[in-house]
Order: structure tokens, then C-alpha cells, then sequence
């Protein structure tokens, strides 16, 4: 692998899990192949993406160029340092959810196993091509790439409800991006003379404030995975979809992409200081801060858990937005340094909430009363990421707040110093208490007055812990969530790079 150039690295990050997608299939007869070569492919993507990092580090940035379909327009890979961070964090966690999905796959008896393993390598070999995109071209053609892998995943279980979130996501995702995004690409090339990123900006000197805002604007809502309302309702409706790929959707990939994508191009397209002048983001500090309050409401509401991890991510992740909004170097490492500890604090909730619903069944935060004594290692691991979220020391999630805040701070922006408090308590309120039913409120028995036939299959078959695959993966995602506070020197030192420091 050392032997390798940094370019040929680039290169089989791309191509690994794509060789993945097409072997799975051919073993589709014997489970154990299958998933053996899904688990290789994650620990050589991982293996590929580390070996990029010191690399980089050093200050080296891998480019190329393989292909120009149109003069002027081509299909170009370059490692710069928040698509490091971002492939990082997709090459690290498809092992671990890998492990994870054989345990809930084969726990609940899901049909369909070996497509739902291809289109799992299909979508990180896009994601993938979305971290390493040297051009906005680039970017366009693999975040299509990656809606169109994991429709099929979001439609897994093909129930009525299954197609009818299969429809919300194409026609938000297809439709934001076809209407919004990709005529934005367009006139920034025209307007610059290149879809190229590059450090500080493209667009300085070449349109006036008030169309920045708009091209912005364009980007801003054309990235639809971003989940910033309105056009967040896809992510709700997709909760149908088996937990590993909620896990892919919230934590490794989708929603990942969108928000990686809008911090990309405001730091290398728009550029910070040129925003910071125009003095044109006003607008979308206050769309990404009622974001962050309406989805956290509307999260406090849900009963069903999935649900309200779901309106989570929509608040959480508008942090990233809101951090690139204030337009501070601080608050951009806050914004980067956001998206690794959300991604393993997240992945850990929606592990849990899998391991409950193969374990008990249960899919209510009203059913999880006492819980937590029958799955401690699961409750532990929830408890963990729900601190993540809250941004609580010793937890990832504590830094990405700091930074934001110390941004936004330095230069009196106090709205979101208050968006951030306030959406903080909000984050106790609709974490702690699933925390506390699992571990000090009493289980409640399911018994209709003289029915003892309708006892809950909780209190008929007593359980246990899910599977080991499903425990062992969150324990190591919660795990990662305190490594992260302890050693997060590579997160932060790529964030500090993002900006020039």
C-alpha cells in the first residue's frame, strides 16, 4: 500500500467499493462470502483513506484529471483537507456498519440482502468520488450517483409506505439538484472560468453582493441531502428503511454529503473572506437557526424513535450551515470538526435503536421503559452518543460547539450563540429522557384486565442483548464518540488546514 502514489490511492478508494458491488452479486448463494468480501472491501477503503492522511498532513494534495467529456469540463479528483476528513470518516464507518448490518440483516430475517450489500458499496464508492471531487462537475456527477444507489435501499422493504418515502426522496433530491444546483454550477462557470475548487475562492472580484446571494442561495437549497427546510421531508419518510441504512443515511453518507458539499463550497467556491465582504449571509444564518429550533421541536413531539433521530440530524446538522454562515475561520473548524463527531455519535444512536428493535421489537420511546437493565451494553452505547448530541465533555460533540461558538462570539454574532444554547437544552430534553426510561423508570407490564393473552412479546420472551455484530459495532462507534473528545488532533488539524491555518 506504501509503495502505492498518492494518486493511485485516490484512485482505488474509488474503485474498491465498486469492485465490491460487482463480486457481491456473484456470491449472492453463499451469505458468508457475500459478507466477507463486503467486510474486506470496508477494511481496504479504510486502509486506503488512512494511508491518504499523513499525506496530506504534510501538505501533499493529490490531483488528477481523467477524463474532459466537454472542453473545459472534466472529471477530476483532488485531495484537499475537509474531503479528507469527509472521506475519513465514510471509510471508517462502512467496516463498522458493515459489521453491524450482518448482525441486523440476518437478526430480522431481511429479504433482499445481497442487493441491499451492492447498492451499500455503490453508494460509498460515490461518496467516496463526493469527498475527493476536484471540481464542481465532479461533485454533480457522483452526488446523483449517490442518490441513485441508495434509492433502492430507502425502498428496501418495498411496502407501500417504503415506495411512497422512495418517492419524497427522488423527487426532493432529483428535483433540488436538477432545479436548483446544477444551474448554479452553471453560472458559476460562466461567472469564473472554472468549476475548479480552489483555496480562498473562485468567485472574488466576479459578481456583485446581491448575486452572490442568490448563486448562494442556489447552492444553499439546490443540495437538498443538506435536510435544511423546506426541504428536509425526505429524511423523515426514509425511516422506513432498515436501521443500517438510517445508520447510512444520517451518519456515513447522504446527509453527510449535503452538508459536506455546502461547507466545500462556501470555503473553496465562494470563499469565507469574500462572503464575510459581500456581507450577504444573513439570510441563511436565520434559515439554518430555525432549522436547528423547528426540527428540535418537532423531535421533543415524537414518540417513535427513528422519528425523532431523524429531526435530530435535520437540527444537528444545520450546526454545519449555520457554522459556515458566520463566516469566522473558528466557526468553520467548528463546522468540520461538527461533521466527524455527529457522524459517530448518530451511527451509535441508530445502532441502538436497531439492536432494541431486533432484540424487543420495540420501535416506541414509550415502550422503552426498564430496558436499559435487559440491554445494557445498547442503552450505555445510547446514552454515550445521546451525549455526543447534547455536545457534553467527554463526548466528540463538545468541540464542534466550542468552535462555533467561539466564532460566532469574536465577532458579536449573537444569534447564533443563543440558536446554539437553546438547541443544546433542547437536545437534554428529547435525549435524557429516553436515557431515563431505559434505566430508572420501571418496565411496565402489558396486561389488559383479564387478558393474559395480550402480554407484549417483551414480557412473553424475555430478551437479552441483539445479535454480537450489532453490539460490537456500537460499541465501537460509542467508543469513538469519547476517543474523539480524548484525541482530536486529526479532525483538528485537518479542520485548521481547511481554512489556511
Amino acid at each position: 500500500m506504501f509503495a502505492l502514489s498518492p494518486e493511485d490511492l485516490v484512485v482505488l478508494a474509488l474503485l474498491i467499493p465498486a469492485i465490491a458491488a460487482v463480486l457481491i452479486p456473484l456470491f449472492h448463494k453463499s451469505p458468508n462470502v457475500r459478507e466477507a468480501v463486503t467486510l474486506v472491501a470496508a477494511a481496504l477503503v479504510a486502509l486506503t483513506v488512512w494511508s491518504l492522511l499523513p499525506l496530506v498532513l504534510s501538505g501533499i494534495r493529490p490531483s488528477m484529471k481523467l477524463a474532459e467529456p466537454v472542453p473545459g469540463v472534466a472529471l477530476a479528483f483532488a485531495v484537499e483537507p475537509l474531503g479528507m476528513l469527509f472521506a475519513l470518516v465514510a471509510g471508517s464507518l462502512w467496516i463498522v456498519n458493515s459489521i453491524y448490518s450482518i448482525g441486523y440483516m440476518r437478526g430480522n430475517h431481511e429479504p433482499r440482502q445481497t442487493s441491499f450489500y451492492v447498492c451499500f458499496a455503490i453508494a460509498i464508492a460515490a461518496t467516496m468520488g463526493i469527498a475527493f471531487a476536484g471540481n464542481l462537475f465532479t461533485l454533480f456527477l457522483f452526488y446523483e450517483v449517490l442518490t441513485l444507489s441508495t434509492y433502492p435501499l430507502v425502498t428496501h422493504k418495498a411496502t407501500p409506505e417504503a415506495m411512497r418515502a422512495g418517492r419524497v426522496y427522488l423527487m426532493l433530491l432529483i428535483g433540488t439538484s436538477m432545479v436548483l444546483l446544477l444551474p448554479a454550477i452553471v453560472i458559476t462557470g460562466v461567472l469564473a472560468g472554472t468549476l475548479d475548487f480552489k483555496a480562498g475562492g473562485i468567485l472574488d472580484g466576479k459578481i456583485g453582493a446581491a448575486g452572490l446571494s442568490l448563486l448562494l442561495a442556489l447552492f444553499v437549497f439546490g443540495i437538498g441531502k443538506a435536510a435544511l427546510m423546506p426541504f428536509h421531508f425526505w429524511l423523515p419518510a426514509a425511516m422506513v428503511a432498515p436501521t443500517p441504512v438510517s445508520a447510512l443515511l444520517h451518519a456515513v453518507a447522504v446527509v453527510k454529503a449535503g452538508v459536506f458539499s455546502v461547507l466545500k463550497i462556501i470555503v473553496y467556491v465562494f470563499g469565507i473572506d469574500t462572503l464575510a465582504r459581500a456581507g450577504t449571509t444573513d439570510w441563511l444564518v436565520w434559515a439554518a437557526s430555525a432549522t436547528v429550533i423547528i426540527a428540535s421541536l418537532v423531535a421533543l413531539r415524537q414518540d417513535n424513535l427513528k422519528k425523532r433521530l431523524a429531526y435530530s440530524t435535520v437540527s444537528q446538522l444545520s450546526y454545519v450551515i449555520l457554522a459556515a454562515a458566520i463566516l469566522t475561520p473558528l466557526s468553520a473548524i467548528g463546522a468540520a470538526m461538527h461533521i466527524a463527531a455527529h457522524a459517530v455519535a448518530k451511527i451509535t444512536l441508530f445502532f441502538a435503536a436497531g439492536s432494541i428493535y431486533t432484540a424487543a421489537h420495540k420501535t416506541e420511546i414509550s415502550q422503552l421503559d426498564g430496558i436499559g437493565w435487559k440491554m445494557p451494553w445498547t442503552m450505555t452505547a445510547f446514552a454515550i452518543g445521546a451525549l455526543g448530541m447534547i455536545g457534553l465533555p467527554p463526548t466528540a460533540g463538545f468541540f464542534g460547539k466550542w468552535f462555533m461558538l467561539q466564532g460566532a462570539t469574536q465577532t458579536g454574532q449573537w444569534l447564533p450563540v443563543a440558536v446554539i444554547m437553546a438547541s443544546t437544552v433542547l437536545n437534554a430534553a428529547y435525549f435524557l429522557p429516553i436515557v431515563f426510561r431505559a434505566f430508572f423508570a420501571e418496565a411496565r407490564p402489558a396486561y389488559s384486565l383479564g387478558a393474559a393473552a395480550n402480554v407484549d412479546s417483551d414480557a412473553q420472551h424475555d430478551h437479552g442483548e441483539a445479535p454480537w455484530p450489532i453490539v460490537l459495532a456500537l460499541s465501537l462507534t460509542a467508543l469513538a464518540t469519547l476517543a474523539l473528545f480524548f484525541a482530536p488532533d486529526v479532525p483538528l488539524a485537518l479542520a485548521k488546514l481547511m481554512v489556511g491555518g
